[in-house]
C-alpha cells in the first residue's frame, strides 16, 4: 500500500510537470503565431498602395464654389464648364450610335486631354475603385500601370501594346488623372507630348484640367453613371445660321466641333 501511495504522487507530479511543458509549448505557439501574424500585417501594410490624398482648393471646382463672374471665359458643356484658355483647342466627342457629347477634348501645346464627369456617393469617393478596375483592365490586355503620386493626387500611367501605322510595334500611352469632388468624379485622360517627357506640355493640360468646373444637378444618379453634356447654345444657333464651308477665325481656341471617340495616339518602341 505504501508504494501504491508513493508511485500515485510520483504520477501525479510527472503529469503536473507534463502540463507544464504543454501550456509552455502552447505559449510560445501562441507567441509564435502572433509574432507571425504580426510581420504579415506589417508586410501587407509596406506592400499597401499608399493613401494619397488631393485637396482641391486650387481646382477643379464645383459649380457651387465659383461665381457668375469667375465662369465669364468659360463655355457650358452642362455638367462641365470649360475654361477657354489660350492656344486650346476644345473638341466634343459624340456617342456614334446616339450622337450624345460624352467628353470633351482639350488640345494645347501638342498635348490631348479627354474630360469626363461621373456621378458618384454623397460620402465616399469612385476614384480608388476606378483605378483598381481599370489596372485589372489594361493588365488583362497585356499592358503595364504605374500608380504613383502626382500633381492631383494618386494617378496612373498605364502602356498598352500596340502597333505603328508602319508596322512597328508600339505602345499606347495614357495618363489617368482623377478627382472626387461633392457626389461628382471628374476623370481626365492625357496623351501625346505631356506623356512623353515634355513637361510645357503637361503643365499646360494640368491648368486645363485644374480649372474644370463640374455641374452634377440635384437628380439621384447610381455611382459611375456618365453626367448628361450638352452642347453649347450658341454653338447649335451658329451651327444652323452658318454655311458648311467651315473657316479659321482668329480665336482659334475658342473652336468647338464634334468629333467621333478615338484612343491616345501610338508611340513606337525603341
Amino acid at each position: 500500500m505504501f508504494g501504491f501511495g508513493k508511485k500515485k504522487r510520483a504520477a501525479e507530479v510527472e503529469e503536473a510537470k507534463t502540463e507544464e511543458v504543454v501550456e509552455a509549448t502552447e505559449e510560445t505557439t501562441e507567441a509564435e503565431d502572433s509574432a507571425a501574424e504580426g510581420t504579415e500585417a506589417e508586410s501587407a501594410e509596406a506592400d499597401a498602395p499608399e493613401v494619397i490624398k488631393y485637396d482641391r482648393v486650387n481646382g477643379p471646382h464645383d459649380i457651387e464654389e465659383v461665381t457668375a463672374e469667375d465662369l465669364e471665359d468659360y463655355v457650358n458643356l452642362g455638367a462641365l464648364r470649360i475654361k477657354l484658355l489660350d492656344g486650346m483647342n476644345l473638341r466634343l466627342e459624340t456617342d456614334d450610335a446616339t450622337g450624345a457629347v460624352i467628353a470633351a477634348t482639350i488640345t494645347r501645346d501638342g498635348a490631348t486631354l479627354q474630360v469626363q464627369a461621373f456621378a458618384a456617393p454623397r460620402t465616399t469617393g469612385i476614384w480608388d475603385d476606378i483605378r483598381h478596375d481599370l489596372t485589372e483592365s489594361v493588365k488583362s490586355q497585356g499592358g503595364v500601370v504605374e500608380i504613383y503620386a502626382g500633381v492631383f493626387g494618386a494617378e496612373m500611367l498605364t502602356r498598352l501594346p500596340a502597333v505603328t501605322p508602319d508596322g512597328q510595334p508600339g505602345e499606347r500611352i495614357a495618363r489617368f488623372v482623377g478627382v472626387d469632388g461633392p457626389r461628382w468624379f471628374l476623370r481626365g485622360v492625357i496623351s501625346g507630348a505631356a506623356v512623353l517627357g515634355d513637361d510645357k506640355a503637361a503643365a499646360s493640360v494640368e491648368e486645363a484640367f485644374r480649372t474644370v468646373v463640374v455641374d452634377r444637378g440635384d437628380d439621384p444618379r447610381p455611382p459611375r453613371e456618365l453626367l448628361p453634356m450638352t452642347l453649347p447654345t450658341d454653338l447649335i444657333v451658329a451651327a444652323e445660321e452658318e454655311p458648311a464651308v467651315e473657316e479659321e477665325t482668329e480665336n482659334e481656341h475658342s473652336k468647338l466641333r464634334p468629333m467621333p471617340r478615338r484612343g491616345p495616339e501610338i508611340t513606337e518602341i525603341g
